[in-house]
């Protein structure tokens, strides 16, 4: 279940990151990175300012992720080291859409399904988040909240996943 796509005007947002090539999967990705990005924010105090996200910067072309970046947000800029980079989520105009349910799944409607319908929604009112690459699509800054997830529920119907995709023209 997902909500209505909207626009919203948001401010930028600094983060830490790990950033990967998807080679063998989202999940495999992100089940490297995020430990590392958790492991690295305890080891410096680092105290995340919201929930973590998933950043997208490049698709191929049928939509399937080439680079992401696991981050936390954070208050304020911080000095990092390697693994771990700094970021920012620039400021403007954001599509989202929040997606309530699983990550994955044969039988209900996943993220997946959220993610086709927010690509329709900006199709059909020309809204542009990313620009042609020879891979795919470069993204300007497409951004998954993993608000509520199987670490703080273990009950896949609470779990909360917005979507937000700077539109860089509408």
């Amino acid at each position: 279940m997902s909500d209505a796509p909207k626009i919203e005007e948001r401010a930028a947002q600094p983060y830490v990151g790990v950033r990967r090539a998807v080679t063998d999967g989202v999940r495999r990705a992100v089940d490297t990175a995020f430990p590392e990005l958790f492991g690295w924010l305890g080891e410096y105090g680092v105290r995340p300012a919201g929930p973590p996200f998933i950043r997208y910067h490049e698709v191929d072309h049928a939509g399937e992720p080439l680079e992401l970046e696991a981050a936390c947000p954070v208050a304020e800029p911080v000095e990092c080291y390697d693994p771990v980079a700094a970021g920012a989520l620039p400021a403007g105009s954001y599509v989202t859409l929040l997606h309530v349910g699983p990550y994955s799944s044969d039988s209900v409607p996943d993220l997946g399904d959220a993610r086709e319908r927010l690509v329709r929604w900006t199709a059909e009112r020309g809204i542009v988040y990313g620009r042609a690459t020879e891979r795919g699509s470069a993204l300007a800054c497409c951004v998954e909240h993993l608000r509520i997830g199987p670490v703080d529920d273990a009950d896949w119907t609470k779990w909360e996943t917005e979507l937000a995709w700077l539109a860089v023209e509408r």
